[in-house]
C-alpha cells in the first residue's frame, strides 16, 4: 500500500526503509540486498540509498514509499491518493513514473483519487463512487463520452459539462430555454416534444456562431495560452465554452453560441439518469 502520507521511518536511510519489511519477514541479507537494489533501480533511487527522508524532496519520498511496496512483490498495489502532497509540476512527473512502473511490473493496481485528471490519464478502468455507491464503471473515454447520469457527467471533465434546463421543441429539434431563447440540439425522438430535459454539452463542443447561435452575454474570459475559457449567460443560464483560437472578446460583449450536435447528452431533470436520443 502507498498512501498520501509517505510514512517513512525518519531514523532510517532510504535503503533501510526499503528493506525493513523484508527484515521483518526474516529474508536473508543477500535476498534483501538484491530486492532493494532492484526496486531502487526501477525507481531511480540508487544515488539516494544512503540518505535519510529529511534529505529528500517530496517526489523522492513518494518514490521510496512506492519502493517499499515493490520489494514485497505484491499481487495487487493499492495507491491511496499518493500525489496529493505534491505540487502541480511534481504531480505530473510522478504520475508518469507510476504509470510507467505499472506498465513494467504488470501488477494489478487500485488507485484511489479525487483528481479526475489522474483517473483519466492513469486508469484502464474507472469506478466512479458517490457517497459509497458505484455510479458507473468503464474505460476512461467511455465514461467521458457516455456518462450514465448527471453526477458522472459533471465529475469527469474540466471545466465540467454544461447542464442546461429547457424544453424540447420537436418540430425544430431545438432546446427552448426558460427565457424563450432556443438553440439547435440535433434530432430528438418525436415523443420528447414539449418534454422538460436536462441538456448536456461539454465546453469544448460549444462554438462561437455569428449567425444562428444562442444569444449570450460574456461574463468572464480566461485565456490559458493554448485555449480561451469563456463564460457567458443566456438569461439566467450559464454556459462555459473552451475555444482553441484566441479571441478578441471582452466581458460584457454580446456573442452567439452554438452546440456541436454530434456531442450532445440528455438527462432526466428529476432522476438525473441518462436518456438516449438515438
Amino acid at each position: 500500500m502507498v498512501f498520501q502520507n509517505y510514512a517513512l521511518y525518519p531514523q532510517m536511510t532510504v535503503a533501510q526503509n526499503l528493506g525493513f519489511a523484508l527484515e521483518l519477514a526474516r529474508l536473508g541479507k543477500n535476498d534483501i540486498k538484491q530486492k532493494v537494489a532492484a526496486a531502487a533501480a526501477s525507481l531511480g533511487l540508487e544515488p539516494l540509498l544512503g540518505r535519510y527522508p529529511r534529505q529528500l524532496s517530496g517526489g523522492q519520498r513518494q518514490r521510496v514509499a512506492m519502493g517499499r511496496a515493490i520489494v514485497r512483490d505484491p499481487k495487487v498495489f493499492l495507491f491511496d491518493e499518493p500525489l496529493s502532497n505534491l505540487d502541480a509540476k511534481l504531480r505530473v512527473q510522478v504520475r508518469g513514473e507510476i504509470k510507467e512502473l505499472q506498465r513494467r511490473l504488470k501488477t494489478t493496481t487500485i488507485y484511489v483519487t479525487h483528481d479526475q485528471v489522474e483517473a483519466m490519464t492513469m486508469g484502464d478502468k474507472i469506478v466512479v463512487l458517490n457517497g459509497g455507491r458505484v455510479e458507473q464503471i468503464g474505460a476512461p473515454l467511455d465514461l467521458y463520452d457516455r456518462p450514465t447520469n448527471r453526477f458522472v457527467a459533471t465529475f469527469l471533465g474540466s471545466p465540467a459539462m454544461n447542464l442546461i434546463e429547457g424544453k424540447i421543441d420537436g418540430g425544430t429539434s431545438r432546446l427552448v430555454l426558460p427565457d424563450g431563447h432556443s438553440a439547435a440540439i440535433g434530432s430528438t425522438p418525436a415523443a420528447w416534444t414539449g418534454r422538460k430535459i436536462l441538456f448536456g454539452i461539454r465546453p469544448e463542443a460549444v462554438r462561437l456562431d455569428s449567425e444562428a447561435g444562442l444569444p449570450c452575454v460574456v461574463s468572464l474570459i480566461e485565456p490559458t495560452g493554448s485555449e480561451t475559457h469563456l463564460v457567458a449567460h443566456a438569461g439566467q443560464t450559464e454556459i462555459v465554452a473552451v475555444l482553441k483560437e484566441r479571441m478578441r472578446i471582452h466581458e460584457g460583449d454580446a456573442v452567439k453560441l452554438s452546440f456541436d450536435t454530434a456531442q450532445t447528452h440528455f438527462f432526466d431533470p428529476d432522476s438525473g439518469q441518462r436518456l438516449e436520443a438515438r
